[in-house]
């Protein structure tokens, strides 16, 4: 028998209800549990996050160095121009939109509390030669 029965991704924030909303939206989620202090939901994938209300916290403030990054979230998309409609729709906003190289095409956000996340999607067409 496992030690340990789940794992979450928790994130702190002033308005853990909010941000909840954010996430359970995008992700398709639904809330596991809630109390004035925490709100965990858990998304069809299987992924579950927890949102832990601190009034003192600070959004971060990636890619600058003060208070700057310390973890972020990757999510798997199959269309990036329409998760990121519904990001923005949502509350969040873009931080960057450059196309890397290497086998996925990605794109940095924040979510309505500050938390940086990745929006990825693997490429279908091969990448360029010579």
């Amino acid at each position: 028998m496992a030690l340990v029965g789940a794992g979450f991704v928790v994130l702190d924030c002033a308005e853990p209800e909010k941000l909840a909303a954010f996430y359970k939206e995008f992700l398709g989620a639904e809330e596991t549990d809630a109390t004035a202090n925490r709100v965990e939901i858990k998304g069809a994938g299987g992924i579950r996050m927890a949102f832990r209300r601190d009034v003192n916290a600070i959004p971060p403030s990636w890619p600058r160095a003060e208070n700057s990054l310390l973890a972020h979230l990757d999510f798997l998309v199959e269309d990036l121009d329409e998760a990121e409609r519904k990001v923005i729709g949502l509350g969040g906003r873009p931080l960057e939109s450059k196309d890397p190289s290497g086998p996925f095409e990605e794109r940095g956000y924040a979510d309505p509390a500050g938390h940086s996340f990745t929006l990825r999607c693997n490429r279908t067409t091969a990448p360029k030669q010579g």
